[in-house]
């Protein structure tokens, strides 16, 4: 399985490429909105965590894009944010993101809940 993991701070970057890429994925990575996007179009990778705050396309515009793309159907979105709870859940719901997750967070928690998107229903 490929994710794609978008944020701007490196060493963030650098510890969920890790933790996703020992738990078998393949991962991508883009430090802003417009890389994220490029590579989520070039790629298509089956999931993607976006930051909800960074350069470029912020992860809630490279959301909206993405669901509005046929040819991205199905593509499981969460949002990474540095916001409070009830503002980083309705940021998620009018973006179209599958879940949100809240900074800090647990690395391994974030991958067991991606791979549980991920499982066939």
């Amino acid at each position: 399985m490929t994710i794609l993991i978008a944020d701007d701070e490196p060493a963030l970057l650098r510890i969920l490429e890790w933790n996703f890429s020992r738990a078998g994925f393949t991962v991508l990575v883009a430090s802003d909105g417009d890389q994220a996007l490029a590579a989520i179009q070039a790629n298509r990778p089956e999931a993607a965590l976006l930051d909800a705050m960074m350069p470029g396309k912020t992860g809630p515009e490279v959301c909206r894009l993405v669901r509005a793309d046929p040819k991205l159907a199905g593509m499981k979105l969460g949002l990474l944010s540095a916001k409070g709870r009830d503002e980083a859940s309705d940021m998620a719901g009018e973006s179209g993101a599958d879940f949100y997750e809240t900074k800090p967070f647990s690395p391994d928690a974030l991958v067991e809940r991606i791979q549980k998107l991920l499982e066939p229903s």
